[in-house]
Parts: structure tokens; sequence; C-alpha cells
């Protein structure tokens, strides 16, 4: 198996256009509003991927650094329009470092759930309450325990996009909360061919007190927690949480 994200990146983009990209980067917008974090402020997308949050956020005026571990997604996200205007930092979420401070951190996807130690979960809101502005915003999203049990679990699919087939594999163990993906990815070649490529991706289901705590004791206020873009609040059948966050 190779690391994360290091055989998907290539056809990341294409196998997640199904993504409403549009609700994130509005609900984040909405968010910067609220807090007034005018356009032209210094926002980080932690966990940036491709740059698909990044690259909007910058065309409304945002000065945006992207900082992901992969550097082969970093890649992807730099070679798209507009990726001039980004600075784009391979670095970990747990042990990053920025040249100053920003007005507003943005974590999509559940990127924190990929976080699977405590110390390390804690070291990264340590990190980012140290680079936010007093009064900055921290804006994160997870999976739920219910989309834990029930759409992950031991579940399978295929996802098909034009020249690439994702096979997905889950293995969800409640006891450890901790799901492991397997996945198969078969890509067209130039020459028609199909080649394989697997790889392994593990998430850490986080509860709403344990992440609680671990921003309490980082230094955040929680502004909120909600259950979809909406701010409806979460039910026992949300898929997502949504954390709003201020550095105190």
């Amino acid at each position: 198996m190779n690391r994360q994200y290091s055989s998907l990146a290539f056809c990341y983009d294409r196998l997640n256009a199904h993504v409403g990209y549009d609700r994130w980067v509005g609900y984040i917008l909405d968010r910067f509003r609220e807090a007034g974090i005018p356009s032209g402020a210094l926002v980080l997308d932690l966990a940036c991927g491709t740059g698909s949050i990044a690259l909007p956020l910058s065309e409304r005026g945002y000065d945006v650094i992207a900082l992901d571990a992969s550097p082969e997604m970093l890649d992807c996200g730099r070679k798209k329009p507009g990726g001039d205007r980004i600075l784009w930092l391979c670095q970990d979420m747990r042990s990053f470092e920025l040249y100053g401070t920003v007005a507003a951190v943005v974590c999509c996807l559940d990127s924190i759930n990929y976080i699977t130690g405590r110390q390390g979960l804690r070291r990264c809101f340590s990190l980012v309450h140290n680079y936010l502005d007093p009064g900055g915003l921290f804006l994160f999203d997870v999976n739920s325990p219910y989309k834990f049990r029930t759409v992950y679990g031991e579940q399978q699919y295929v996802i098909d996009a034009p020249g690439v087939c994702c096979c997905w594999r889950n293995h969800f163990d409640p006891k450890a909360g901790l799901c492991d993906f397997e996945l198969s990815i078969f890509a067209e070649e130039a020459d028609g061919h199909y080649r394989r490529y697997e790889e392994l991706q593990r998430e850490r289901c986080w509860s709403r007190p344990v992440l609680t705590d671990a921003l309490t004791a980082a230094g955040f206020e929680l502004l909120s927690v909600a259950g979809d873009f909406d701010m409806t609040p979460p039910t026992d059948t949300s898929e997502r949480f949504f954390f709003v966050c201020r550095s105190v």
C-alpha cells in the first residue's frame, strides 16, 4: 500500500467531482462575514488537498496559504488556474510552521479525522491557535459517529469517473474508533491499458466532547457546532459536524 494520497492525487478531482465545493466555500464566506474577516485577509487552508477550497477563496480576494502533507496533491493544486496566487506549503498539520499569524484557518472535508492520536490532535489545535490573530476564526468539520457506523462500517463502494475507477473497502472498529479504507484505483494509461494502484487510509472517529476539550485546552472559544451548512443543530443522524471556533 502507498502512503496516503500519493497514488490518489492525480485522479482525486475526477473521483470527487460530485462534491459540492461551492457549498463549502459559501459556508466559509458566510462565517467570515459574520466574524468581520474582510476580503484581502490572510487565510490558511489546512490540509488543502488539490486546492478546491483554497483557489475559490483566492478568487474572492483572500490572501491564501495552502498547506498539505502530500506533495502530489499540492502539485495538482499548484498547476490549476490561479495556483500562482497561492503560497503552497508541504507540511504536516500536526507540526507546521508559518511566517506569521493569519486571520482565519479552515480545515475542510473531514481532514481532522485523519489525525488518529490525541497528542497529534492537541498539537494541531495548539498550532492553529498559535498562528491565529487574536479573535481569529477556526473552521473545521469531522465525520460523525453515525457516519462511521452506518455509511462507512464494513461497506464497499465503487466510484467511477472518466478514465478511472476506485474500489473502496471499509473496516470500522468501533472499540478502537478507527476506520481503515482500502483503495484499489484503476487508472487508464496513454495506451488505453489500465494500471492498478493500492492505497490505505485511516480515520479516527472523534467524539464532540473530546474535540471540545482539545479546543478549550488550546485556547479556543467554541462558538457553534452545526449538523449542516445551514447551521442547523446536529442530530443523531447528522453525517458531519461543523465547528466554528474563535481564538481567545
